[in-house]
């Protein structure tokens, strides 16, 4: 099984950015799809960003435009890109391959107002 680390989360102001990484410990291009998605305790998990095989993209509508998740193939390495933080979007931030049910740990991102 392929470990999935998240990093780069922190407490920002409204308005500001952060860059998520997920560090895989193997090979993760050649599955289909990888996603970030949030959480918090007593709400549903969301999908906020995913990239397929291809390098086709997928949004919440909550964050488009504003988030963008890339990949580098050379590093195994995931990124989400978010800007333009609202408060709305405190939450932990997992990376994901949902089709294996790998996820990592989670990154926690606070957004203060």
């Amino acid at each position: 099984q392929v470990q999935l680390v998240e990093s780069g989360g922190g407490l920002v102001q409204a308005g500001g950015s952060l860059r998520l990484s997920c560090a895989a410990s193997g090979s993760i291009f050649s599955i289909n799809f990888v996603g970030w998605y949030r959480q918090s305790v007593g709400k549903q998990r969301e999908l906020v960003a995913g990239i397929t095989s291809s390098g086709s993209t997928r949004y919440a509508d909550s964050v488009k435009g504003r988030f963008t998740i890339s990949r580098d193939s050379a590093k195994n390495t995931v990124y989400l890109q978010m800007n333009s933080l609202k408060p709305e979007d405190t939450d932990v931030y997992y990376c994901s391959v949902p089709s294996l049910n790998w996820w990592g740990q989670g990154t926690r991102v606070t957004v203060s107002s």
